[in-house]
């Protein structure tokens, strides 16, 4: 009997394997400590992640630093602490103990946020689970000099299980992503819903395709 290749099947069965892992370790703790199924949350992204990583990159979470002056070590700069960093091992880094890292923004290839479940907007700038703040907080890594010559080329992403779809509207999610300028380029939300910013496009706008997926594209 032939067996066909079918690549989305299994994309789709890395989905579930990271949804299974995920309710199991609900079902552990239920609601004892949710910082920690939050946290583990970050553990099961990670693992995802470095088996499919080439044997050139590290994966961690921590700080990115900065200085823009060589001579005095005047204007550092300093992120917030990032849920997942992605970098070349090659280069060396300021700090590391386990998966906790400090590094210059030289080595950084990708920069993922995890959030368990996510809302589309929020007037409040304290909600941390709504993605116009996550964006406006993941914004900041444009006061590091790799991120303001090349955004493009390292990948900013926010990665959510769940999302709360009644809350989601298309309009203001172009317009959190155009504010952005390309520093956000890929958004997953819960299993069927990825979202990329296509650079040089003159018009955006929000495309479903036949299996759910919504891509950012160009054409007005």
């Amino acid at each position: 009997m032939t067996i066909e290749q079918n690549v989305k099947k299994f994309q789709e069965s890395i989905t579930q394997e990271l949804l299974i892992t995920k309710d199991r370790v609900r079902d552990l703790i239920a609601n004892a400590n949710w910082g920690e199924d939050g946290s583990f949350k970050e553990a099961i992204l990670i693992k995802t992640i470095k088996s499919f990583l080439p044997s050139n990159l590290n994966i961690g979470t921590g700080f990115i630093v900065g200085n823009s002056d060589n001579i005095y070590g005047a204007d550092s700069n300093i992120s917030t602490q990032l849920d997942i960093i992605i970098y070349d091992n090659k280069i060396p880094v300021i700090f590391k103990e386990g998966d906790f890292v400090i590094l210059t923004d030289s080595p950084v290839r990708a920069v993922i946020e995890v959030k368990t479940k996510i809302y589309n907007y929020s007037k409040n700038p304290k909600n941390n689970n709504s993605l116009n703040n996550i964006i406006k907080t993941l914004d900041r890594l444009q006061k590091f000099r790799s991120f303001q010559i090349s955004p493009q080329k390292k990948f900013v992403g926010i990665f959510s299980y769940e999302y709360n779809e009644k809350t989601f509207s298309s309009i203001q999610l172009k317009d959190v992503l155009q504010e952005s300028n390309g520093i956000v380029n890929h958004i997953s939300l819960g299993p069927n819903k990825f979202i990329r910013y296509w650079e040089n496009t003159s018009c955006l706008h929000l495309r479903p395709s036949h299996n759910g997926e919504c891509s950012l594209v160009s054409g007005c």
